[in-house]
């Protein structure tokens, strides 16, 4: 599995000049997407809706609004 392509703006585009904050969306080789983002698997986890699971190794991940929204275009319709 590699990297292929980000999808979305880059966080340089995106306003962050130190690098320090740099949620990011990339697509991979076998078509799934990959999420950079701030870990709150801590703080959402009792947050989930009941239809919802998340397995132990998965991690809820926050991303700005402005990060998701910027990536729509690149969102490959299927």
């Amino acid at each position: 599995m590699k990297i292929t392509r980000r999808i979305g703006a880059s966080p340089r585009d995106r306003g962050s000049i130190t690098g320090s904050t740099c949620p990011d969306i990339f697509e991979l080789s076998d078509g799934s997407f990959a999420v950079i983002g701030t870990d709150a698997t801590e703080a959402l986890d009792s947050e989930l809706p009941p239809d919802a699971a998340r397995a132990d190794y998965e991690r809820i991940v926050v991303i700005s609004r402005d990060t998701l929204v910027r990536a729509r275009a690149d969102i490959p319709a299927q």
